[in-house]
């Protein structure tokens, strides 16, 4: 334990996700060390500039780039360590999620090769068939009141 302050289990934190029981999980400098610290907001839900909805957004995950991304203030930061109840222990956070190329099956590609030639010939000729009536009303009129 840091400080005197309890560790809890991502699993635990990411259980206060609603408006009258909300953690929130955000790196903390610590000595020399950062280290994931549980944050209990409930109290500041309805203090909060940018809303609740804001800060439910952030449960269940680590907050920590949403909370940079910001650009909280000095005092914004001066607040934070009256909200911090302890720590997560690492070992209980998840793996960040591996993103995987979706390959396009080959099957589809003749598809959408041949859409994009339909597409290609419907861009051309749709101009080339209004010329073709504007020219033909043109000279129907002309005829019609000659």
């Amino acid at each position: 334990m840091a400080g005197g302050k309890a560790v809890y289990s991502f699993q635990e934190v990411s259980k206060h996700n609603d408006r009258k029981d909300c953690w929130l999980i955000i790196a903390g400098k610590v000595w020399l060390s950062f280290l994931l610290q549980v944050y209990d907001v409930s109290p500041f839900m309805e203090e909060h500039p940018g809303g609740d909805e804001v800060l439910l957004a952030c449960t269940g995950k680590d907050a920590t780039a949403d909370f940079n991304d910001i650009g909280h203030t000095a005092t914004a930061k001066e607040l934070m360590p009256q909200y911090c109840i302890g720590e997560v222990d690492a070992s209980t956070v998840p793996a960040k999620p591996a993103y995987r190329v979706v390959s396009e099956d080959a099957s589809a590609k003749p598809d959408a090769a041949s859409q994009g030639a339909w597409l290609t010939a419907l861009q051309l000729a749709v101009p080339v068939v209004l010329l073709g009536l504007a020219y033909a009303l043109q000279d129907f009129a002309k005829t019609k009141t000659a």
